[in-house]
């Protein structure tokens, strides 16, 4: 009888999102739990033999109590078994946050944390887990060499869990700290090797993979946001494995050349075409070019509006230069001192005094409120 599991890693929950400030923050911040909720669900309502997490539950060793005790009861909806990996975030130190959640007594019967390096026997499902563990935040040696040595009952499915990055294998960016070996599933007969790390759902061979985050958390994340339905075959062949999305929100990065008021419009169809709902999605827009004083507070008026529509917007226009032109100029006839000035700083913005032509744009902006009251 084939068996089936729900791979997953890297939750970090309690992550701080120092970037992203206030309540957009919050929001991401919360929704790493309720996703971890949705994962319980998924396990629940796709009847999986156990849920493995490689790694990274907690983003970190101090979270809060109340954090700690959050994680655990959104677990219960799956009554299955789960096996918890630390990783580099939340390595099994001494005085670990898998310890106290354990003095606090938040951890369910059937959860198993796996802090040492010995098969972890599920009975009812006939596997063995065979974790990877990190007893500190960085391991120069592979922690799942011992794999290779491990005696099972043979009615028993050896399944290895790890974190760390595949030698040789991610890309430069990756970190090079826990090193793991590429062919360690077949050195070790595994019948799958569940990592985590790194944040995108990556395959490594037909018998290792990396699940990614369930829930982006990031710009430059390579295919974040799923978890991995994992068949095994009861006659020992290829894993069957399934991508689910499970995020929530999604991250862009934007860039945006804008000289006139069709490129302004183009924007805001790009921004439009993110998806819905679009409460639920984060972006990052890097502005390019010039525009005339008028339509660079159309442009504004438009990101302002995106404010609101969207989870976050941040907005990067350093590149983005302003001119006055001669109507704006001409629409200050009369004036007085406010004409004089600003014919003055149109001067020297011209001769490439970028705060004399934003000094200038504050001018015309507030020139244009108080005449229209």
């Amino acid at each position: 009888m084939s068996l089936r599991i729900l791979h997953t890693a890297d939750w970090q929950i309690g992550k701080g999102f120092g970037q992203i400030p206030g309540d957009d923050g919050a929001a991401l911040r919360n929704q790493r739990l309720e996703t971890l909720g949705n994962l319980a669900e998924l396990a629940k309502s796709e009847a999986v033999d156990a849920v493995l997490a490689a790694g990274d539950v907690f983003d970190g060793q101090s979270v809060a109590d109340r954090t700690v005790r959050q994680v655990f009861e959104q677990m219960r909806a799956f009554s299955g078994p789960w096996v918890l990996l630390p990783g580099n975030h939340d390595a099994a130190v001494a005085e670990s946050v898998w310890e106290r959640a354990d003095r606090m007594g938040a951890v369910p019967p059937h959860v198993h944390i796996a802090t040492a390096p010995q098969p972890i026997l599920l009975e009812e499902p006939g596997l063995a887990v065979l974790p990877g563990v990190l007893q500190r935040r960085h391991e120069p040696a592979d922690v799942t060499a011992w794999f290779d040595d491990v005696d099972l009952p043979s009615r028993y499915t050896a399944i290895g869990l790890a974190h760390g990055s595949i030698t040789g294998f991610l890309p430069t960016e990756a970190d090079s700290a826990n090193p793991i070996a590429f062919n360690r599933a077949a050195m070790a007969n595994l019948a799958y090797l569940a990592l985590g790390d790194w944040h995108g759902t990556l395959q490594v061979n037909e018998r290792s993979w990396y699940a990614g985050t369930p829930e982006t958390d990031r710009f430059n994340s390579k295919n974040p946001g799923n978890a991995l339905l994992v068949t095994l075959p009861d006659d020992g062949g290829t894993p069957d494995v399934e991508v689910r999305a499970t995020t929530r929100y999604r991250w862009h990065r934007l860039s945006q050349t804008v000289h006139e008021p069709d490129d302004i419009a183009a924007l805001g169809d790009r921004l439009a075409d993110l998806g819905a709902p679009t409460t639920d999605q984060v972006v990052d827009l890097t502005l390019h070019g010039a525009l005339p004083l008028a339509d660079k507070a159309a442009l504004d008026q438009m990101i302002a509006s995106w404010r609101g529509r969207l989870r976050h917007l941040r907005v990067d226009d350093a590149e983005l230069s302003t001119r006055a032109t001669e109507a704006d100029i001409a629409a200050l006839e009369g004036a007085g001192f406010v004409a004089t000035a600003a014919k003055r700083l149109r001067q020297s913005a011209e001769a490439g005094e970028p705060a004399d032509a934003t000094a200038l744009e504050m001018l015309l902006a507030a020139y244009r409120r108080h005449v229209e009251g």
